[in-house]
């Protein structure tokens, strides 16, 4: 029975990892489809938001018959409940590329390859993204404390955005609306940093019982 159960919990990893890496693809195609202005690359990141919220089902199912037809110990318990709780910030995750890229079918002919705190903090976003995937699965609660410590670069380039977007403004040369576009898609890119931190979060718990970084936050 335990040897039947083990292998459901590597099939879930399994299953787990294919949904980190939708979020991972939509992520790069909306960058690349904004940069680039390609509009095939944008309708594929909103069809892969439909294949995102697929997975979540699949996965919630996964572990709704782990909890109902095993007998989970503590372990287990934490493991099962931290993957649930992920696969909501990866459904959002997916949510908020798809909003990326409707927002980039409203923007032509700004140049925005220039905009390199904007590539940069997509890469940070993405990164953070798969090892908090990865740190689940490995159960590397080093690396899930990395993702969170990283957080901090995908904010620092937020506020860079904020400062471009803002010369933008005071220069005259790019339209109001643009400006609101790129400080949205900006706000987005930091929300999907925000959701790979509560994924390693999780993880943590998963790990040791304990969220220690809220710890952290509430001593300091």
């Amino acid at each position: 029975m335990r040897s039947r159960f083990d292998e459901q919990l590597a099939l879930l990893n399994v299953e787990l990892i294919k949904m980190g890496s939708l979020c991972e693809l939509a992520i790069s195609n909306v960058i690349k489809g904004l940069l680039d202005e390609n509009n095939e690359l944008l309708k594929l990141v909103r069809d892969a938001d439909s294949e995102i919220d697929e997975k979540e089902r699949e996965i919630e199912s996964m572990c709704l018959k782990l909890l109902l037809q095993q007998q989970p110990v503590a372990r287990d318990l934490r493991t099962i409940s931290s993957a649930l709780k992920m696969i909501s910030d990866m459904e959002r995750i997916g949510d908020q590329a798809s909003d990326i890229a409707e927002i980039a079918g409203y923007i032509r002919g700004e140049n925005l390859v220039n905009h390199t705190h904007l590539k940069c903090m997509a890469e940070a976003a993405t990164q953070m993204v798969v090892e908090a995937i990865k740190s689940f699965v490995n159960r590397d609660l080093e690396l899930a404390h990395k993702v969170m410590a990283d957080d901090d670069i995908v904010d620092d380039h937020f506020d860079e955005m904020k400062k471009d977007i803002i010369e933008l403004i005071r220069k005259g040369e790019t339209g109001a609306e643009v400006c609101l576009d790129l400080l949205m898609i900006a706000k987005y890119l930091e929300r999907i940093g925000d959701h790979a931190v509560n994924i390693a979060e999780w993880v943590e718990f998963s790990i040791t019982g304990e969220h220690l970084s809220e710890e952290l936050r509430y001593n300091k």
